[in-house]
C-alpha cells in the first residue's frame, strides 16, 4: 500500500486515483480522487519540518474566522511513516471576471481589520521552509524588528551574509514604521498563494499567518506581481493607509528579501543591501 493510499485510509476515504499537482520546492502536493470526493494531498519530511502542517492548518482556521476571503477546509493531517500530510478540501479554480480585484480588496481590507491587543501569535510557523517567530509584541516596530529582521539577519551571517551597523538600522526605522493596531495578515502573499475559485471568488492558500503590521501583505503583493495596481486604491478606499505607505514598500519587502537570501543565496543579496543602507 503507497503512502497516497494509506493517508486516504487513515481519514476515512478510498483513494481511486491520484496526480501530482505544482507545490514549490518544500512539499509534494498531489490531487486524490476519491469514492466520494476529490481532495488535496501537501506531504514532505516528518523529521525536516517539524510542525508545518500543523501550523498551517491553524493558519487556515485564522484565515476562515475572519470571514473575508474564501479558504479551503482542512480534512485531516498526521505522520505516516516519517511523512507529514495535509489533507485539504479540493477547489476548482476559475477564471476572474470584472470585479474581482475590487472584491479582492474588499476581503483584503476586512481580513486586516481582523485586530488582536498585541502584535504575533500563540505558535511559531515557518515562512517558506525558514521558521517564522511570532513572539508578543506591544508595537508595530518592535514587532518587525525583533520577530521578523532580527533572525533573518542572524540566519544571513550563519550562511556567510555580513551587514554592518544594523543597530543604526534598527534605530533609524523606528520613526519609520506608523503605530497601527495588529493586523491579522496572510503573511505570504505573493501571485502564487491566491487563487480565482468558483463565481470568481478570491481564495487565499499556504499562509505564513500573524498579527503584523498590515502593510506587509501589501509590499509582498508589489514585490513580485501577479496582482492588478487596481486593487491598492480599491484597498486604500476601504482602509486608509498611513501617509507615506508607498515609501515604506521596500522596508516592508526587506524582509521578504532576506528570506529569499536564506533560501537561494547570494541573487538577493544586492537589493537587502540597497534598502539597509537607505535607512543608515
Amino acid at each position: 500500500m503507497d503512502i497516497l493510499t494509506k493517508i486516504a485510509s487513515e481519514n476515512d476515504l478510498s483513494l481511486l486515483e491520484s496526480k501530482p499537482l505544482s507545490g514549490g520546492d518544500i512539499n509534494e502536493v498531489f490531487l486524490l480522487k476519491c469514492a466520494s470526493k476529490y481532495v488535496v494531498a501537501k506531504t514532505n519530511d516528518a523529521n525536516e519540518f517539524p510542525g508545518m502542517f500543523e501550523a498551517e492548518a491553524k493558519g487556515l482556521d485564522l484565515l476562515r474566522a475572519s470571514k473575508s476571503f474564501k479558504i479551503p477546509s482542512v480534512i485531516g493531517l498526521g505522520i505516516i511513516e516519517n511523512t507529514s500530510y495535509l489533507l485539504l478540501k479540493h477547489i476548482k479554480e476559475s477564471m476572474p471576471i470584472t470585479g474581482f480585484w475590487e472584491q479582492f480588496a474588499s476581503n483584503l481590507s476586512k481580513l486586516h481589520k481582523t485586530t488582536q491587543a498585541k502584535f504575533g501569535l500563540d505558535h511559531n510557523n515557518y515562512i517558506g521552509s525558514l521558521p517564522q517567530y511570532n513572539g508578543k509584541e506591544h508595537s508595530a516596530a518592535d514587532f518587525y524588528i525583533n520577530q521578523r529582521l532580527e533572525p533573518q539577519f542572524k540566519m544571513a551571517k550563519d550562511r556567510g551574509f555580513g551587514f554592518h551597523n544594523l543597530n543604526s538600522f534598527y534605530k533609524n526605522i523606528l520613526s519609520e514604521i506608523p503605530n497601527e493596531p495588529s493586523s491579522l495578515i496572510h503573511g505570504d502573499l505573493w501571485g502564487g498563494n491566491y487563487m480565482v475559485s468558483e463565481n470568481s471568488a478570491p481564495t487565499l492558500i499556504d499562509p505564513a499567518v500573524s498579527f503584523a503590521p498590515r502593510e506587509m501583505d501589501l509590499a509582498m503583493m508589489q514585490l513580485f506581481g501577479g496582482f492588478s495596481e487596481t486593487v491598492f486604491p480599491h484597498y486604500h478606499e476601504r482602509f486608509p493607509l498611513k501617509e507615506g505607505w508607498k515609501q515604506r514598500t521596500p522596508l516592508w519587502q526587506l524582509y521578504y528579501l532576506l528570506v529569499h537570501l536564506n533560501l537561494f543565496g547570494s541573487g538577493y543579496l544586492s537589493r537587502v543591501q540597497s534598502i539597509v543602507k537607505k535607512y543608515q
